[in-house]
């Protein structure tokens, strides 16, 4: 997962100044469910729905990369999913282990059907009938998900660090790193915010890319500012992980689909990538080079390029 830069950006375009900005919280509704979602001032074009990772708030999302997206003329929004951020935590259910909750199937909170219509009640409060639809890590597949389920509402898919949605339980396996997952797993922190703050760092740690410095100072400055429970949450984490689907197929999936993975990723091997784009008819892979679990400063302007590539060919085939 990255991480937003610490300080207020200003892009400048021409004679004109884009400042960060996003509009005040606000709340969607699926049934009982609230979903925390803001929207990217000062921006404007093609929709373009941002969700983010396993347990993790939309302030995940790096502010450079969301310059970028504007940039590329997309009007850019991003929600918490259920059980992280803003958004409502479910209630306790019978496993607080995420690897548990994956493996062992045992997902009794709630369905991934779930999750994809939350990412719809986002649209239809945003008014969007239909939008690009950008997932990192967990919300990769979540986004491949809303795609199959929700087609109609989809314009293009773009899968970043994430799993094929097909697979489940034990075939998760062969695509897992499982080394830092375990020893975040068995790594103790305190409660309340010091904990939160630790949590949150010993993630941004782990995921970084080894070919791009991490900077430490700057990931401490954002996450101290913007606290967040969900990386050591392991509760919300198991029932995110857990729901199980019961959907379409991935290759039946039919809207342009850019599929991005760092090689170096620690947590997903390349060939879960891989997996992704060979399940989906005319997907796009982008293999990035010394690339971790993130979305490192360097790459926005190439990532941005190649989602605004993927909304064109959506374009050319409406």
């Amino acid at each position: 997962m990255g991480y937003p830069e610490p300080r207020t950006l200003i892009a400048v375009t021409g004679d004109e100044a884009m400042t960060d900005a996003w509009t005040p919280t606000m709340h969607a509704c699926n049934g009982t469910v609230s979903l925390a979602y803001d929207r990217r001032t000062q921006s404007s074009g093609e929709p373009l729905l941002l969700i983010m990772g396993l347990g993790t708030s939309r302030f995940w999302w790096p502010t450079g990369l969301v310059d970028a997206f504007v940039q590329q003329g997309f009007d850019v929004a991003r929600y918490d999913q259920r059980d992280a951020g803003g958004s409502t935590r479910m209630p306790t259910t019978s496993t607080s282990n995420p690897f548990s909750a994956l493996f062992g199937k045992m997902g009794d909170a709630y369905s991934s059907e779930d999750m994809t219509d939350d990412a719809v009640a986002v649209l239809d409060a945003l008014g969007w009938r239909r939008a690009h639809v950008f997932g990192h890590s967990l919300g990769g597949v979540v986004a491949q998900r809303i795609a199959l389920r929700h087609p109609d509402r989809v314009l293009s898919l773009v899968s970043s660090a994430a799993l094929p949605s097909d697979v489940s339980g034990v075939g998760v396996a062969r695509y897992l790193r499982p080394g830092l997952l375990a020893k975040l797993a068995r790594t103790k922190f305190p409660e309340g915010r010091e904990g939160d703050i630790a949590a949150s760092l010993a993630v941004a740690r782990g995921v970084a890319s080894p070919r791009y410095p991490f900077d430490e100072q700057a990931a401490r400055e954002w996450i101290e500012r913007e606290v967040d429970s969900g990386p050591r949450d392991t509760q919300a984490q198991s029932r995110q992980i857990g729901a199980q689907w019961h959907g379409p197929r991935l290759d039946t999936l039919d809207v342009p689909a850019l599929v991005l993975h760092g090689d170096a990723d620690p947590i997903l091997r390349t060939s879960a990538g891989r997996a992704t784009a060979r399940a989906i008819h005319g997907s796009r892979l982008v293999t990035f080079p010394g690339v971790g679990h993130d979305l490192p400063e360097p790459l926005w302007p190439t990532i941005a390029r190649e989602v605004g590539a993927i909304a064109a060919a959506a374009r050319r085939v409406s």
